[in-house]
Formats: structure tokens, sequence, C-alpha cells
């Protein structure tokens, strides 16, 4: 069975029915133009959107975490209630499915343990924010995870979540999604689901394949 296959046998229902998963609902994620970003925030944050065109509002991110680690297995993110026609590897601009070898995927490096799920627009607002934290604490500046995630992972007890919703950007409507990646550092890939239409109804980020 390829990744594709298995994830399509896992996410075709409204739910996940696995004894190795555990689902969670993480609440909503607000996308202002409907181009989707997958990436490390602290290493590939300049990663391009998909090629896929996704609907622009509010949509609904479950994470799946495998029982027996309490590791985060797959991301979701729920567009529309329609019937999936087929499912595929989401690609960038200038990646052709038909250029992989087997067992080859498209997708994002993972260096630091930290996934994000965002909309380009958040995107920008993000890496604005890095700058002008950079240029207003200078030599006192620590990174944007020191800076802006690490409060809403740890504190000085440890570990609060293994995800977070942040915006930014207080102004501006876009938030994104952060969470950690399966067992830390790899290379991920994000398979859509799509309508008769060829509209998005699914996106799930896979980092542990559950069969």
């Amino acid at each position: 069975m390829t990744h594709v296959e298995n994830i399509k046998k896992l996410f075709s229902k409204d739910f996940v029915e696995h004894a190795l998963i555990e689902s969670f609902e993480a609440g909503t994620i607000h996308l202002p133009t409907g181009q989707l970003v997958v990436c490390d925030p602290l290493v590939t944050s300049e990663m391009p959107a998909f090629s896929t065109t996704f609907p622009v509002g509010d949509f609904r991110v479950i994470v799946h975490k495998e029982r027996d680690t309490n590791c985060v297995a797959y991301v979701e993110l729920v567009f529309s209630i329609k019937q999936a026609a087929e499912w595929i590897m989401a690609t960038t601009e200038g990646q052709q499915i038909g250029d992989l070898q087997d067992g080859e995927i498209y997708g994002f490096p993972v260096e630091s343990g930290m996934g994000c799920i965002m909309d380009v627009q958040t995107q920008k607002n993000l890496n604005e924010l890095e700058q002008q934290l950079f240029h207003r604490k200078g030599a006192d500046f620590m990174g944007i995870y020191e800076e802006f995630f690490h409060e809403h992972f740890f504190d000085e007890d440890g570990a609060i979540d293994q995800f977070a919703f942040l915006r930014p950007d207080e102004e501006k409507p876009g938030n994104l999604f952060a969470f950690e990646t399966g067992y830390g550092e790899g290379f991920y890939a994000t398979y859509l689901a799509l309508d008769a239409e060829k509209q998005p109804v699914k996106a799930i980020v896979e980092f542990i394949e559950i069969i």
C-alpha cells in the first residue's frame, strides 16, 4: 500500500477510526488568501505555497496522535463536507509527480522539530515580525522561536502543549497553526482530497505513517 492509498483509507470518512490513533479537535485556522504554506517556521519560513488554490475563510484543524507515543502523526485541515473523488500529493510550482521515483515524495524538511500551517499572507506577517523584532532588539534578539513561539509550548515547568494557534500580527486576521512534528526531524509530505470538481476537501500532513 502506498502512502496516498493509506491516507485515503484513513481519512475518507468524516472521522478516523483506528486503534492506534487518537484524534483531537484543535480549533480553526483562518486563510485570508487561500494560498497554503506548510513548513518548518524556524528553518524554511520562505517555503512557497502549494500550487492548489484553497478556499478563503475559517477551517477546522484536527490533530491525530499516535496513541502509544502521544506524538503527532497527522494534521488534518477540513475545507468541505463533500465526498473526496481523488487523493493526490500536494506540490508547489514546478514540481511534477511524474518526476518522482518509487518511494520519493515532495514535502518540507523539518530540523527544529516544529511544523507550521499558514496562509501565505500570514507567512509574510511572520517574517515581517521576525525582522521587526531583530531590528528593535539588535544583539538581544534571541530568534523567532524564543521571541514568539516558545511561551506557547513551554513554561518553567516544561511543556504546556504540542500545538498552538498564533497570530503574528494582531491587526490582521490570519493565524497560523504550529505543532510538534512526529518523532522530530524529517522530510514530510502533504496529501490532498479533491472533490469531483477538483476542489479541496481535506489536506493531510503526514509525520508518522500508521497502517
